[in-house]
């Protein structure tokens, strides 16, 4: 005997396990998290993913955390155990993305010429593909308040992704001012009572 009831021992040791537990819960989710990741791959170095309200390359997989650059350059560092406990989609696992760009007209505009003059531009882009299934196209997708709205659906590859696009929206700007064609902007009507 040592001199110590052994229930108040026992429930001495209770209860710094349960103190222990608690202030390790955290870092036991991350390394169980980082763990599930590790073995179950939903992304690797170099992939452009978002999760947890951030986007960026993946940079570092560590046990405990992940480590994302965003477009600003800034490093995003995300723990494991809220990652593998939420979405994550991840841009770059299948290689190839479609776009599904915006693109308001006026409504004196012709629906039909903005239309073409998309897919020629479209056709004429080296990066956008046009194998079977993957055809660029324009539909109307909206009739707006101050615009018919288009959407200009077209798939490249990730690695082209973002200067294809930039490119299109450059491009579309430019083909519709040399065609007269109005990209409007909102209208509001004010009233005013005396």
């Amino acid at each position: 005997q040592v001199g110590v009831e052994t229930s108040s021992l026992i429930a001495m040791l209770g209860a710094a396990g349960l103190a222990l537990g608690l202030a390790l819960q955290g870092s036991l989710s991350n390394f169980a998290g980082g763990i599930l990741i590790l073995i179950f791959k939903p992304f690797k170095v170099g992939d452009f993913i978002s999760a947890q309200g951030s986007e960026g390359t993946v940079k570092q997989i560590t046990v405990f955390n992940t480590k994302l650059v965003t477009f600003g350059n800034q490093e995003v560092i995300i723990p494991n155990g809220n990652l593998s406990n939420d979405k994550i989609t991840n841009y770059s696992s299948e290689g190839v993305r479609r776009e599904n760009l915006v693109i308001g007209i006026s409504y004196s505009s012709s629906i039909q010429k903005a239309k073409d003059l998309i897919l020629e531009l479209c056709a004429a882009d080296e990066n956008i593909m046009t194998e079977e299934g993957k055809e660029a196209m324009v539909v109307v997708s909206e009739l707006a308040d101050s615009s018919v709205n288009l959407s200009v659906r077209y798939w490249t590859t990730t690695e082209t992704f973002w200067p294809t696009k930039f490119k299109m929206i450059e491009n579309i700007k430019a083909s519709f001012d040399r065609e007269g064609i109005e990209i409007p902007f909102p209208h509001r009507v004010m009233v005013a009572q005396k």
